[in-house]
């Protein structure tokens, strides 16, 4: 049985990256635990800052990737490098919305600074300047530290999702469909009013977590028909705590409206997959005379996939953050995110439960393991 730290030549690996700004960070930490296994995704699929990593990963050769996402990170957080002797208690709170206020208040470096003049509320403008901030930066910065020729014409598949602003539908980016820019991964980020629309082929796009955060459904209705072993990196948990403050109603507000109901669409793909699994098996047992119905044939119609493993990693709340976390760009913090990441990973990887994982043709087996670092129960 292939483990963890095995090559898995019978397996695709998908790293599936979602939206959450500074969280992003957490991304990057286990993008480094699974190079460290020399674990090198096939794919990778992402949404706001999901997208921007996913760009740098798949836009690197396999030995810089590291580097350079600790080449951005260390850029957007240069801002504020000042760290906390003892980062505990209120001081901790208060340093980091401190350090979000500046974010809000001069833009943060390669990333994005503000509008001035700033744009009115009622005031009429061209509809690629109707934002808050501008996002110049980003462009040269992807210029920069990703390779688009590498992106586009390497062995990486590369999948970024945005909303249509015209028509509201999702839309994906995929390196196997068409050639991939930096506008393409800057629309997946483009969240209004924040950000600015981009302009793509004469349509304008804004940031995918609008419709959704994750991109997992993507990958689970354009997987190819082998085994999958799926890397899920989430930067919002869907479960929490009861507020108790008002503030803390914010923050909890944007777990939930983020995490993108990651577990609902999970769990609902395993029931789709059971039901694909039981019209596979009836139809064997029917008479000849059955064997040609319509009906039959459109239930047949979707080719037998393989068995699927995902592993769930998610970026958990910690006391000090709020509402404010995900424009939360200080060194200290960022470093905090990428080690937590990198953590969880290790932690993952070398769990008995996915080591020895049994994969199950027509089935998807789920793992939530760091969670046990954290002191939540695992789930599966």
């Amino acid at each position: 049985m292939a483990t963890a730290t095995d090559p898995e030549p019978d397996s695709t690996h998908v790293l599936v990256l979602q939206g959450g700004g500074a969280l992003g960070a957490y991304q990057a930490g286990v993008y480094e635990a699974l190079a460290a296994e020399n674990l090198r995704p096939e794919w990778v699929a992402g949404i706001s800052i999901g997208a921007i990593n996913a760009a740098i990963i798949a836009g690197n050769p396999v030995g810089r990737r590291v580097e350079r996402l600790r080449a951005f990170w260390d850029l957007v957080s240069s801002e504020l490098q000042y760290r906390l002797d003892e980062p505990l208690g209120f001081a901790r709170r208060a340093f980091n919305e401190s350090s979000a206020a500046l974010a809000a208040l001069v833009g943060v470096p390669g990333f994005f600074q503000p509008r001035f003049p700033p744009v009115l509320p009622e005031w009429p403008a061209d509809f690629s300047a109707l934002s808050l901030y501008d996002t110049t930066p980003l462009r040269r910065t992807l210029l920069d530290l990703v390779d688009f020729d590498l992106l586009n014409n390497g062995p990486m598949r590369f999948s970024v999702g945005a909303v249509n602003v015209l028509t509201g539908n999702f839309a994906y980016f995929d390196n196997r469909q068409r050639e991939i820019r930096p506008e393409h991964v800057m629309a997946s980020g483009a969240l209004p009013p924040g950000f600015p629309p981009v302009e793509i082929d004469g349509e304008w796009f804004w940031d995918g977590g609008l419709v959704s955060n994750t991109p997992l459904q993507y990958v689970l209705d354009h997987r190819p028909c082998d085994e999958l072993a799926i890397y899920q990196v989430d930067l919002f948990s869907a479960r929490g705590n009861v507020p108790k403050t008002l503030a803390d109603v914010f923050q909890r507000e944007k777990d939930i409206r983020y995490s993108s109901r990651t577990r609902l669409n999970t769990d609902l793909s395993k029931q789709i997959e059971r039901l694909r699994a039981a019209a596979r098996r009836l139809a064997k047992k029917l008479p000849d005379e059955l064997r040609d119905d319509a009906d039959l044939a459109a239930l047949l119609a979707n080719r037998t996939p393989g068995a699927i493993a995902i592993l769930h990693l998610i970026n958990r709340c910690d006391f000090y953050e709020s509402n404010s976390k995900d424009y939360e760009f200080s060194r200290m913090t960022v470093r905090e995110h990428w080690e937590t990441g990198l953590a969880d990973a290790r932690f993952s990887l070398e769990h008995p439960d996915w080591k020895n994982r049994a994969c199950v043709t027509d089935e998807i087996a789920t793992f939530d393991l760091a969670g046990q670092r954290h002191g939540h129960v695992a789930q599966s």
